[in-house]
Parts: structure tokens; C-alpha cells; sequence
């Protein structure tokens, strides 16, 4: 069995739970932890969850919003932390407890019951991954923080059964908004955030029968309404927008079985 559940995410904080069982065994991967200590364990505990209950934390690259208190909630928990090389020298090498392992783009790792594999993609970072996680018969992609999906991207999320999806921005909101011009260029360049519109060509290209849940993540709240994220990602999907879940700064979402 594979089911995930989103503690939070936006600007103020993102972190996503991750969880495989077997007849023998059950991992859980906790995907970034770009939130204060208090938070991120109150968050853990209304999943019904301890620190120890979490077997490894996947960093996906060295924004604050993603790296949080990893640094000193790791080793204060003896957890082990995966992330890329680029990432781990662009937050200064830190020892992390002697707990750092390094990730590479395309190369699994296995957490007991969980398959877990990241890939390359463009962002604004040093080595930025996202990430697949398997049980063996469901998937699950975590597809957060890039400009744009190249055919890597594409190829890594095919025939997932679940995609938690970047719809970052509305295109329309962030022009006529009062970010500068040169952070509107950044948010919307090939190296910068998904918008709605970009997410929904994903959405619509990784569309199979067996797709059975699409979360929208990392909507800017200044240049973004969960009904529009919503609309883009139905409209491409055939579906009606009520199919499609919203993860919330603050409150994430349910568990969802992948």
C-alpha cells in the first residue's frame, strides 16, 4: 500500500509525507522540511505520527521554504537526510549529524517497503530533484518547484496513479501583479514556477485510466486562487474541478492512497 499527505505548501513551508507498507514492513519519507520545529511536529502528530515514525527525509533542493529545520531536526532524531550534491554544497556542507546521503538523478534508493527515485529538474537551485515512490504496484510523483517539464521530467512521472502537481501561479495574476519585473521574469521563466496553465499541459500528457488523484501544490498566494488551479487541471483532465485537491499553506491534506 502506498499513501501520502501533504503537511503544507506555498512560500511559508513544504513538507510531504510519504508512506509504503508491506506484509512485513512500513517506510516513510518525509519530502522536504521547510517548517519550524513546532509546526512541522504538530503537523506530524494530526497524522498521527512521532519523529521516530519518519525513517528518512528527502530534501528536494536548498530553498528555506523546502530545507527548514532539517539541519537541526535530523540529528536531534537520528533521521537521515537525502539530497543531491549540488543541494548539500549550496547549503555549505553542513554534517547534518553525519546523517547526509546523496541523491542522484535516476538512481533509486529503497526505504524497506518503498522504491524511491529522483530526477533532474529545471529550478532556480543548484541540483534540484523531485522524486517517484513506489510500493512495487502503485506510484506516486512529486512534481514541485520548476519552470518547465522537459522530456527527463515527462519520462521519470509516467503512469504514475497519483501526481502532486505545482500550479505555482496564474499567469495573468502574476503580470498585473505588484511583484517587480524582475521576480515576475524569474517566477515565469523556464527555470523558475509552474503556472497553471503549464501544469495542466503536464497533467494532460501524464493522463492515463489509472490516474486516480491530482493535487495541486505550491500556489503562490499572491498570484493564485485555488479555483483557478483547479479549473486549468480539470479542464485538461476531463474531470470536474471538485476531482481536484488543493494542498493548503497551512492544513496540506488528507492522507491519500496512491
Amino acid at each position: 500500500m502506498l499513501r501520502f499527505k501533504n503537511l503544507g505548501s506555498g512560500s511559508t513551508g513544504n513538507a510531504t509525507l510519504v508512506e509504503a507498507r508491506d506484509d512485513v514492513s512500513v517506510s516513510r519519507l518525509l519530502v522536504d522540511c521547510g517548517l519550524g520545529v513546532r509546526n512541522l511536529e504538530a503537523r506530524l502528530a494530526e497524522a498521527g505520527l512521532q519523529p521516530a515514525d519518519v525513517d528518512a527525509i528527502f530534501i528536494t533542493h536548498e530553498h528555506s521554504d523546502h530545507i527548514g529545520c532539517a539541519r537541526q531536526w535530523a540529528p536531534r532524531h537520528g533521521i537521515p537526510v537525502w539530497m543531491s550534491h549540488g543541494t548539500h554544497a549550496a547549503l555549505g556542507s553542513p554534517d547534518i549529524g553525519g546523517l547526509v546521503r546523496t541523491a542522484h538523478d535516476g538512481v533509486a534508493f529503497e526505504l524497506a517497503a518503498m522504491h524511491v527515485t529522483p530526477f533532474t529538474v529545471p529550478h532556480d537551485a543548484r541540483e534540484p530533484l523531485q522524486l517517484r515512490c513506489s510500493d512495487g504496484a502503485r506510484h506516486l510523483g512529486i512534481l514541485t518547484d520548476l519552470g518547465h517539464a522537459t522530456a527527463h521530467v515527462l519520462e521519470q512521472l509516467a503512469l504514475c496513479d497519483a501526481l502532486l502537481l505545482e500550479c505555482n501561479h496564474d499567469l495573468d495574476m502574476l503580470q498585473t501583479g505588484n511583484y517587480p519585473w524582475f521576480l515576475k521574469k524569474r517566477v515565469a521563466g523556464d527555470h523558475g514556477h509552474l503556472s497553471n496553465a503549464s501544469a495542466a499541459e503536464i497533467a494532460a500528457h501524464l493522463c492515463h485510466d489509472g490516474l486516480r488523484h491530482v493535487v495541486a501544490a505550491h500556489l503562490s498566494q499572491q498570484n493564485n486562487r485555488p479555483e483557478l488551479a483547479t479549473a486549468a487541471l480539470s479542464a485538461a483532465l476531463a474531470c470536474s474541478p471538485d476531482d481536484i485537491l488543493v494542498a493548503h499553506p497551512q492544513e496540506g491534506t488528507v492522507w491519500l492512497d496512491a
